[in-house]
């Protein structure tokens, strides 16, 4: 039997702890809300365009002009790009006690649970930073047909009723980021407002974007939106070749 000395043991639990906190597919999932918009913004970077108005971005900066945007009341902040919550951090934060406490700013700071919800990136997308402001913590959900005050994007939010109408070209997607958070966090919905994103998940069928999206996102993740499909591992950047259990047996193979 080889000889065991204290550095060689330190040497292997440092490396085991590697591989814990590295995970299976290279860089572990974001801590906080800060870090995931940073890597947000890498991942879009090769489709850099807004979610509900489709219009393009550099930076953080937005082109309005490129998907016909109508400033309604904030010019610096439609220009702004900013990342939006699909499921709203009140919703997933407010009957927290960090939140009773000193709403979402508390609960970042002094809530693990509560960051790790805010840094999935699953629920993140690029958005307008007017269309941010102006959706609030509404609901996703449908409204009566009326002027788009966004000129050719047509997002419709309504406060006086609490709900926020995505284009169609995001409802399926958004719908089904509200069903994977709900099932994942234990989220409660509303009756009405699950059966409205079940019927828009069935009603717009996954789009090659999103499973590019779901690609990219589950990569750091380290798991997918099982409503948009599965993703290949062996693809992610940095993979290992091997689980981390696997890679964590190997090792310990090699040392005794």
């Amino acid at each position: 039997m080889r000889r065991v000395t204290l550095g060689a043991v330190a040497g292997l639990a440092a490396s085991i702890l590697v591989i814990l906190f590295q995970g299976p597919n290279g860089p572990e999932a974001p801590k906080t809300f800060s870090e995931a918009k940073r890597i947000a913004l890498k991942i879009y970077a090769a489709e850099p365009v807004t979610f509900y108005c489709g219009c393009r971005y550099s930076g953080h900066q937005i082109d309005l002009q490129s998907c016909g945007y109508q400033v309604r009341h904030q010019q610096a902040r439609a220009g702004r790009l900013e990342w939006e919550h699909i499921v709203p951090a009140w919703v997933f934060g407010h009957q927290r006690t960090c939140w009773k406490q000193g709403g979402r700013k508390n609960c970042s700071a002094n809530d693990p649970v509560f960051e790790a919800i805010e840094a999935d990136l699953h629920n993140l997308v690029p958005s307008i930073g007017e269309v941010n402001g102006d959706r609030s913590n509404y609901a996703l959900g449908m409204l009566p047909g009326r002027p788009n005050v966004y000129g050719a994007c047509p997002m419709q939010v309504d406060g006086a009723a609490g709900i926020a109408m995505p284009p169609e070209r995001a409802r399926g997607a958004a719908a089904r980021v509200y069903l994977y958070m709900a099932d994942r966090y234990g989220l409660g919905l509303p009756a009405r407002d699950r059966q409205t994103y079940e019927t828009w998940n069935r009603q717009y069928p996954v789009s090659d974007w999103e499973r590019w999206r779901n690609q990219q996102v589950s990569c750091v993740m380290g798991h997918n939106n099982p409503y948009v499909g599965d993703y290949n591992a062996l693809s992610c950047p940095g993979h290992q070749g091997s689980s981390p259990s696997s890679r964590i047996m190997e090792l310990l193979r090699r040392f005794f």
